[in-house]
């Protein structure tokens, strides 16, 4: 049986890559390792089909290393510790090339045992650990083995990348270099692949599946269109234009449109969405869209979260329903988000400020003799629990981080302040 166009295409070497310059060009971190031959531990972290799993396979051919590979869907800590014993018996073996490669697709999904049972590994050398998740890995993986693995973005491919691999495709497939291909518009076939090599070789190969014997295979926009909107399942494994329909139901949430968030939510669950993704993107909305204007949002977006791991599909898509509804209905701000990225601006800018001695912590007494602490006023001796006092270090003391949005739950706590600072 034929292996699908992307299987058929994969590059085996960085030559062949398309895409990720930043990580794999030259002169560019990764190539930098691959060419030294010294691989340290990594998590790749990007949309499905821009070559996670393809660079990591890359990486161990061109350096020589044993390979292994696991996935996170499917794998249990026994086979994580198996695996570190057979890549054990490959450093310490006579014939071994360089240090085994262990790559974990979806590593995101690793529970926290799991990716415990790495970190000796890791630590010690045994392996080389290469990771790939579609899932910021600040949230996913544990702290520990971030610690231990740079993490390193892959974006999607961009129009020209696209039109690379587009080219490669009808000049060297073994399937379509012996076919009429006509390429004649381009802009729906690149906007349903998204930056997804994968996806875009999935059309490719349902066009060339639903041509007629004999005829020539024409790749236009009205063409594209009518034969994913016969097949819409055909070219995507993650579930119905992935990014597309979640992007749509979060801006449907943001935008207040109770109705529009309802049917996206339903695409996504028609369309066999993992719904631990729909209840997290929830509560990043219910923080990032609704936040202080209505803080009871993230209580019942974290609650909907919680509901869904312990009951499961279909009965989740009733919570995730009320929650969708809840949060495109309530009042929205992004005033903590803003704050947020503003100090965090500032903190790069400034460095480590020094803490004020009077809000250091004193626990000592050479402490205590050195002013840490003193002349500390404690807030709930005052009227009504506040006093004025400095409390940001003084090269940056008067900044304002936070700008209220305007709903009545922050103008009401912008006065509180006003009447407390005088400002």
């Amino acid at each position: 049986m034929l292996a699908p166009l992307a299987e058929r295409l994969r590059p085996q070497t960085l030559d062949d890559y398309i895409g990720q310059k930043h990580l794999v060009g030259e002169g560019s971190v990764l190539r930098r390792m691959i060419d030294t031959g010294n691989v340290s531990s990594f998590i790749l972290w990007g949309p499905p089909g821009v070559g996670k799993t393809t660079l990591a396979r890359i990486i161990a051919n061109t350096i020589k290393s044993p390979f292994y590979t696991l996935s996170a869907v499917s794998a249990g800590v026994k086979d994580v510790r198996d695996v570190i014993e057979r890549c054990k018996s490959d450093a310490s073996s006579m014939f071994s090339t360089g240090r085994p490669i262990l790559f974990i697709d979806e590593i995101h999904r690793f529970s926290k045992s799991q990716q415990d049972s790495l970190l000796g590994a890791v630590e010690n050398g045994t392996v080389t650990l290469i990771g790939a998740t579609t899932e910021n890995p600040s949230f996913e993986v544990i702290r520990p083995l971030l610690s231990r693995a740079q993490v390193y973005t892959l974006k999607p491919l961009e129009a020209p990348e696209l039109t690379e691999l587009l080219e490669r495709a009808v000049k060297t497939d073994t399937i379509l270099k012996d076919s009429d291909v006509k390429i004649e518009e381009t802009d729906a076939l690149f906007r349903f692949s998204g930056g997804d090599a994968r996806k875009l070789l999935n059309i490719l190969d349902l066009l060339q599946q639903s041509t007629a014997l004999g005829q020539p295979m024409v790749i236009n926009d009205k063409i594209v269109t009518e034969r994913l909107q016969e097949n819409p399942m055909a070219y995507d494994k993650q579930g119905e234009m992935h990014y597309d329909i979640i992007s749509a139901f979060i801006k449907s949430v943001r935008g207040s449109d109770p109705d529009a968030a309802i049917y996206w939510l339903a695409r996504m669950i028609e369309g066999g969405e993992d719904p631990e993704f729909i209840a997290r993107r929830l509560v990043i909305l219910a923080g990032e869209d609704i936040g202080l204007a209505n803080p009871n949002a993230i209580l019942l977006a974290n609650a909907t979260f919680d509901v869904i791991k312990k009951i499961g599909m279909p009965e989740g898509r009733i919570p995730l329903a009320e929650c969708t509804i809840y949060l495109a209905t309530s009042a929205k701000s992004n005033s903590a988000y803003m704050a947020i990225d503003t100090a965090l601006a500032a903190v790069r800018q400034t460095g480590n400020l020094p803490v004020p001695l009077h809000i250091r912590n004193a626990p000592t007494s050479l402490m205590k003799d050195m002013g840490y602490g003193a002349d500390y006023k404690y807030a709930h001796n005052y009227p009504g629990h506040f006093v004025r006092q400095q409390f940001l270090p003084d090269a940056i003391n008067g900044s304002k981080y936070w700008q209220p949005a305007d709903n009545p739950a922050e103008t009401r706590a912008a006065e509180l302040q006003r009447q407390r600072w005088g400002k």
